[in-house]
């Protein structure tokens, strides 16, 4: 969890940048790329990150550390937010990372605006989200940090070959293989598809069932969610043969599981309970 000052700095910088990353149009691309290295970069690279957030340097000096380490070829707009997030106040040096992340998946999420394909992306990460649930070999070698970065987005790509998935999805889902950041890749794609519908001023809602959902069902869901929240939503379908029957629904951290197995697990407790 970061701490009031790496909230404070998050914030701040990213709200203050939204409006040149929303303006950048196809640069944005380029300059959501450079924050994904940037984060590898950091996250192995302990020292470095100390040193960009030490608060007994001076602002210029941590600048001129950050332009000795990444040179002049980065993106005039990378440097300046990197320039600024060097600058501010941090709880934890690692959190510094953790937001320059943030910018390159908010750059992606402007890219994908400019060239009106963000609903798709949102689709197309749940669609992903779903298909890995039915392979659970697959995602647990997307996140096996045994294995190289090079070898987790090839078998990625084995996948995702022949999709005809948006390049903007192909690089969230390779970024998240790519840079495990101690997280499971299913959780990445899913904070990923969070991010999106916020983007989008939509509520996210994850249904998770034994069988697909048809349209009648997705139509019924949205009509009630919309009116419960009072604002748009989008449903996430998740298809898990697992839980049998009924449905699981996430709203934000409330979930509410009518699924049969969640049923036969309540039963089985109020039985030890009874014993």
């Amino acid at each position: 969890m970061r701490g009031e000052a790496s909230r404070l700095a998050d914030r701040e910088s990213r709200d203050s940048f939204a409006a040149q990353l929303r303006d950048a149009g196809e640069d944005a691309w380029h300059i959501g790329n450079e924050m994904f290295t940037v984060t590898a970069l950091l996250d192995e690279n302990i020292a470095i990150e100390h040193a960009l957030t030490d608060p007994s340097r001076s602002a210029d000096d941590k600048k001129a550390l950050l332009t000795a380490i990444i040179g002049d070829q980065a993106h005039p707009l990378t440097m300046t937010i990197l320039a600024d997030l060097v600058a501010r106040r941090w709880s934890r040096a690692k959190d510094i990372a953790n937001v320059v992340e943030d910018f390159g998946v908010d750059a992606m999420m402007y890219y994908a605006d400019d060239a009106h394909s963000t609903p798709t992306v949102a689709i197309e990460l749940a669609d992903l989200h779903s298909a890995l649930i039915k392979l659970p070999v697959m995602r647990a070698k997307l996140h096996d940090d045994q294995a190289t970065a090079t070898a987790r987005i090839k078998l990625l790509h084995s996948l995702l070959d022949g999709s005809g998935f948006d390049k903007v999805t192909v690089r969230l889902a390779e970024h998240a293989t790519a840079n495990l950041r101690g997280r499971r890749y299913l959780a990445t794609i899913q904070w990923l598809i969070s991010k999106f519908s916020r983007h989008m001023g939509e509520s996210l809602i994850t249904v998770t069932t034994a069988a697909p959902l048809n349209k009648g069902q997705i139509a019924k869901l949205i009509g009630i969610y919309s009116a419960k929240l009072g604002r748009p939503v989008h449903i996430n379908s998740v298809v898990d043969v697992s839980v049998i029957g009924g449905m699981r629904i996430q709203v934000g951290d409330e979930v509410t599981d009518n699924t049969v197995v969640a049923q036969l697990r309540h039963l089985q407790d109020s039985v030890r309970q009874s014993v």
